[in-house]
């Protein structure tokens, strides 16, 4: 397979002197044994593939794509919950993938996590008040009983939750109350940067807007940095002030948030975007159709040259030679698309 020439491809937020985290070239390969005692891999799940962008400070950059693009094992490597197979993860100037146990375990104090499912992220034995006040505890940051009821107390305020409610168990909360707990977690260290792991993806739509409108109040008043991981487009549009578009573990377009929704450039992204619903029949009738064929393709054997080629309705015959990369197509809107980028044409 042949590769195009390397380009720089950054985002706006490369411009940006405070960018709190930069992620270059990160891979995340899992081997794939024939068995349980079997120690030579048969191959590798490509699950990220080369991924590179920025994030600065107090911003929210969304992370969209089907389910198995890898958008989760991005943000896990991001937090070093997965040891990434090759690339740079600077949080803060710090190159993380270099640092031990103890030293991120420090680092841990500035970036957490909101977990995807609100039954299963919390230990069903642990009350709401020990789960949100364990993080205190282990980083040292209380003293005596009575700071640790006042601070947990007021972790609870700050997410909308009572007081009162530190002595409930999570099955005595519904599953909105039971991940507003879960941002009181995230929250008990005092962080700068959250990676929030479709963190509404399992509640119901009224509630979604509810956890939605918490996350932007509470980045207002402490400063936080969001990388918000979704698959619903209409969420990621109202939270995020840049979106990348994830598949098969490749960054394939990344713009500012009203821009990729406008004009979007890569063929996956005008097929997610024209299958998202509207309300008004009238144009929802009018708007174009992108129908995509085929299976997303396994990440154990993935296609040669650009991924998106075997569905892609443009395709032509170089895009099974070449791998695109992210690339300026427009003023701070990337694509990886040969067609996109002037090495073909629609």
């Amino acid at each position: 397979m042949t590769t195009m020439p390397e380009a720089a491809a950054t985002s706006a937020a490369t411009q940006n002197d405070d960018v709190i985290l930069e992620v270059t070239n990160l891979k995340m390969h899992f081997p794939v044994s024939s068995g349980f005692l079997s120690r030579k891999p048969l191959g590798y799940v490509k699950a990220v593939d080369d991924v590179s962008f920025t994030v600065s400070r107090g911003e929210t950059l969304g992370l969209v794509g089907e389910s198995g693009c890898g958008k989760t094992t991005t943000g896990r490597c991001i937090l070093q919950l997965y040891k990434p197979t090759a690339g740079q993860v600077k949080f803060n100037g710090q190159e993380l993938t270099e640092l031990g146990t103890k030293d991120m375990r420090l680092m841990r104090r500035e970036m957490q996590v909101i977990f995807q499912d609100p039954y299963s992220s919390l230990n069903p034995r642990m009350t709401a008040g020990n789960i949100i006040g364990e993080p205190l505890v282990v980083h040292g940051l209380v003293r005596g009983k009575d700071e640790y009821r006042e601070k947990v107390a007021e972790l609870l305020v700050n997410v909308g939750l009572n007081p009162y409610m530190a002595d409930r168990f999570p099955h005595e909360f519904s599953g909105g109350q039971r991940q507003r707990i879960g941002v009181a977690r995230a929250l008990s260290v005092s962080p700068s940067f959250i990676v929030a792991d479709e963190p509404v993806s399992a509640l119901d739509v009224s509630i979604q807007a509810q956890i939605i409108n918490l996350l932007e109040d509470l980045q207002e008043q402490f400063n936080l940095t969001y990388l918000f991981i979704a698959h619903d487009l209409s969420v990621v549009r109202h939270i995020s002030d840049r979106v990348g578009v994830m598949y098969l573990g490749h960054l394939v377009e990344m713009a500012e948030r009203n821009e990729i929704y406008r004009n979007p450039i890569h063929p996956y992204t005008k097929a997610l975007l024209s299958a998202v619903p509207i309300p008004d029949p009238v144009l929802d009738s009018q708007r174009e159709r992108v129908l995509l064929t085929g299976e997303v393709p396994s990440p154990l054997n993935p296609p040669s040259g650009c991924v998106f080629h075997p569905r892609c309705p443009v395709a032509n015959d170089s895009c099974p030679a070449y791998m695109p990369e992210l690339r300026e197509v427009e003023t701070d809107h990337h694509a990886a698309c040969l067609l996109a980028t002037g090495y073909g044409s629609f």
